[in-house]
């Protein structure tokens, strides 16, 4: 019996490829212009949640930050980010995709 790689061999057993990437993009932040009430923030949460990708959003208002978690396996290009906010009636500034969920940003700002 040939041998292989033990840690190929549990890779391959769990399902997991490889070559794929240890970190893949699981939250799309957003710089917003715009927002100034908690009123602003719930209508922007209330439109993102909508999203069938969306698992969980965090609006920061002083940071004018607005993120969006995905759902695993799910895609959402940030031009469909951006156009989403800019529907809800405000500017997108920039979006940058990060590897971290929602809830750590949320954190961070405690």
């Amino acid at each position: 019996m040939v041998h292989r790689h033990p840690l190929l061999v549990a890779l391959a057993l769990a399902g997991v490829s490889a070559t794929s990437p240890a970190t893949a993009v699981t939250t799309l932040a957003a710089e917003v212009n715009g927002m100034v009430c908690a009123f602003c923030a719930q209508g922007i949460e209330k439109k993102l949640r909508a999203l069938p990708a969306t698992r969980d959003v965090y609006v920061n208002l002083p940071g004018r930050l607005v993120a969006v978690e995905l759902v695993e396996g799910a895609n959402l290009e940030t031009g469909q980010l951006a156009a989403a906010v800019r529907e809800a009636g405000y500017e997108v500034v920039s979006v940058r995709a990060l590897d971290v969920p929602a809830a750590s940003l949320r954190r961070k700002k405690r």
